[in-house]
């Protein structure tokens, strides 16, 4: 990181290891951040290295941080925060002990309950870009359902209900392996947005209950081949997966079910 040119508050702060930049965003708003004894607005911008910013009443110093993202993949039980008082392990204190000391932040997260492919990176950049709506990133996911969901409903899902003032949709929603009546507790669904438990109160609304949600890939790039708990490096090339739109999010594809079912 320089110490000559100035850059924005919010990109310090993310580059920092403190937040994401739309959680640095959320923090200047709340005025939990100064510079130079004063509140930063959003929008500022400071000199590394010159500016004394402090997030918190902590001092915020630029680390030069190494460019490290992971691929994990969650079991149920961890929850995607670096800290929280009521649960002693989350996904951070059960990384290997090689990444244990840098500071990475979660690009999309999944509930305590859902399990699968979650993205740990190091780098704030990727991460905005990441969970950014208009990167369009397409998230897939396996569904098992405790009452059959018939075809007819499918639509439903397409189209999306209001849930306290938001509509909750997603893009893509397949029955997987249809009994003899049509319907099946298991679905393969795809969303490029994604609001906190969105796809678990999306099928609640519509009167059926989630017993298992598992993420099995993030746009061309599977979960497949990572064991249950364990996470891999991604090279340049896997991070640029990521973005991809995998040929299977045309309409009517499925991934087969056994790819449902590893680890």
């Amino acid at each position: 990181m320089s110490h000559s040119e100035p850059i924005r508050l919010q990109k310090f702060l993310a580059d920092a290891g403190v937040c994401s930049r739309r959680a640095a965003e959320a923090m200047i708003v709340a005025g939990e951040v100064w510079v130079n004894g004063a509140k930063a607005v959003v929008g500022q911008k400071i000199t590394p290295g010159t500016d004394k910013v402090t997030a918190n009443g902590k001092s915020v110093r630029s680390l030069a941080q190494p460019r490290v993202t992971l691929a994990m993949n969650k079991p149920r039980g961890l929850i995607c925060s670096n800290e929280d008082p009521h649960h002693d392990e989350t996904i951070f204190t059960v990384l290997p002990r090689d990444f244990s000391k840098l500071r990475f932040f979660c690009a999309g997260r999944l509930d305590k309950d859902s399990e699968g492919l979650v993205i740990l990176t190091t780098d704030g950049d990727l991460a905005h870009r990441l969970m950014h709506p208009s990167n369009l990133v397409v998230k897939r996911y396996y569904v098992e359902l405790k009452q059959p969901f018939p075809p007819n409903r499918i639509h439903l899902l397409l189209k999306g209900i209001m849930y306290e003032g938001e509509r909750l949709k997603v893009e893509h929603a397949v029955l997987v392996n249809p009994g003899a009546t049509q319907g099946s507790t298991q679905l393969d669904v795809h969303m490029h947005h994604g609001k906190k438990r969105e796809i678990r109160q999306l099928f609640t609304a519509l009167g059926y209950d989630v017993k298992r949600l598992r993420r099995y890939q993030i746009g061309a790039f599977p979960l497949k081949g990572i064991p249950l708990h364990a996470v891999k490096q991604l090279s340049t090339k896997e991070i640029e997966l990521l973005f991809r739109i995998p040929l299977t999010h045309r309409k009517g594809a499925v991934e087969p079910a056994s790819a449902h079912h590893e680890n």
